[in-house]
């Protein structure tokens, strides 16, 4: 809803007293009037609800409400504004700046001086810079403004530190089934006739709403547009009449992160068929075909990894298969990348071990090899003992001389630990052969002895 706009002259229509036959959207006529009438928050308006129990203290401090579009942000606000008998101002950051900033806080300081507080409701709070967030702290601060920010985007990521300090957050969900039912219930009895729906189309509209309690609304009012007399419209025929509603997905908002996140997490817990529906709900909204293909190459390198070491393989190909065949042939080719590492072995064997050498290598600072390994190009190199005694492992048995590779000051590490998991299992057989080979060598040097018993792999 637009900010509230000062006194002005009286447009033709109102002088005419016309006004009262401009067409109001059926949301805007089912706006709940008290917050007893707001439906699907029961966590926050319920008898025990953390807004219900400020509302008893008649305190209330400032506040963000985070959630997707249509959950009541803006409603709530308003009404919270008449519950504690504060003045309702409301700015959104996608129009503002900071001169109406300043222009907002200089009245809501004047009502203050004659006793009148102001609740000022910043809409798509999230949008105002740092500078500008910064700018609340003073009046939040001294009690100036009882600042409600509303926000589709997580504010631990999208506000201010010292913002999100002097605010609680209050989290708005989408509105399930039930709560849309009685949204259609309320529409229907306001409106004095039923929505011309089969049992089948009520629930696909329903579904349509997608959570959004005033998309719910305004489908409603498209039903009721589009309905002959004594019409009744079936499934097939309310998605032909709406042309269905795109889904809620911003590709750079937190839609887009749950749901990719979805997907990777599907894959590495073996659910094939959730990680298909998690791709195709991506797909469907217009999600960039390449982005997912990327992601799967990550998830075959961070979550297979050697356990299955096509799977890298695949998940390229589908890459480089989206790029010749295009869309919509080429998804075909990532779907099956999906499903091919949902079904794979998992390890992030590699991963973690990646990650500890980085770790070591970060902190154990420039460490020379040992002297054995490097190479002496010239005389000074090979008097300081480059190269001496270094063995040539295809000269020795089993290809394999038991050298010690690491810096002499580092010691030996073992990074790569790999699980007894699909090809894994067969890596883990060659590195426990060669630590028994590597012993006994080192016991040979020694002058002791050591034996292996066990064959080659």
């Amino acid at each position: 809803m637009s900010p509230k706009r000062p006194q002005e002259t009286p447009t033709l229509f109102a002088a005419a007293g016309l006004d009262h036959e401009a067409p109001h959207p059926l949301p805007d006529r089912l706006r709940p009037r008290a917050l007893s009438e707001v439906v699907g928050q029961d966590h926050i308006l319920g008898p025990d609800g953390a807004l219900t129990r400020m509302l008893e203290t008649r305190t209330l401090g400032s506040l963000v409400f985070w959630g997707p579009p249509g959950t009541g942000k803006t409603t709530v606000a308003r009404l919270l504004a008449d519950a504690t008998d504060l003045h309702f101002e409301q700015i959104s950051a996608v129009f503002s700046g900071v001169a109406d900033l300043k222009k907002a806080f200089d009245a809501a300081r004047a009502r203050r001086e004659m006793g009148k507080g102001t609740l000022l409701f910043v809409d798509e709070v999230h949008r105002f810079n740092r500078a500008q967030q910064d700018s609340f702290l003073p009046v939040m601060e001294d009690g100036t403004v009882v600042m409600v920010g509303a926000t589709t985007e997580n504010p631990s990521f999208e506000l201010n530190a010292a913002l999100l300090s002097r605010a609680r957050v209050l989290v708005f969900r989408s509105l399930d089934a039930a709560a849309i039912e009685k949204l259609f219930a309320h529409a229907e009895a306001v409106e004095g006739k039923k929505l011309p729906l089969d049992a089948e189309a009520r629930a696909v509209l329903v579904r349509m709403a997608d959570g959004d309690g005033r998309a719910s609304l305004t489908l409603a009012e498209e039903v009721w547009r589009s309905a002959r007399a004594d019409e009744i419209f079936n499934a097939a025929q309310l998605q032909d009449i709406l042309q269905r509603r795109a889904p809620i997905y911003d590709k750079s908002a937190d839609g887009h992160y749950n749901l990719i996140s979805a997907l990777h997490k599907s894959v590495r817990g073996s659910d094939p068929d959730a990680a298909l529906y998690y791709l195709a709900r991506m797909l469907d909204a217009g999600e960039d075909p390449l982005f997912l293909a990327r992601r799967v190459v990550r998830m075959a390198v961070e979550d297979i990894g050697l356990a299955d070491p096509q799977a890298l393989v695949i998940a390229n190909a589908a890459k480089d298969a989206f790029d010749f065949l295009g869309h919509p042939e080429g998804e075909l080719a990532i779907a099956q990348a999906v499903v091919y590492l949902a079904t794979a072995p998992k390890s992030n064997a590699v991963y973690t071990a990646f990650g500890t050498a980085m770790q070591v290598a970060k902190q154990a600072g420039s460490l020379l090899p040992p002297k054995h390994i490097l190479n002496s190009p010239t005389k000074l190199m090979k008097s300081e003992g480059y190269g001496a005694a270094y063995e040539y492992d295809h000269d020795a048995p089993d290809a394999f001389s038991g050298q010690d590779y690491f810096p002499e000051a580092l010691g030996r590490q073992t990074f790569y630990d790999p699980p007894e998991r699909g090809f894994e299992r067969e890596i883990r057989k060659r590195l426990d052969y060669w630590a028994k080979l590597r012993k006994e060598r080192a016991a040979r040097a020694r002058g002791g002895h050591f034996t292996v018993t066990e064959g080659r792999f």
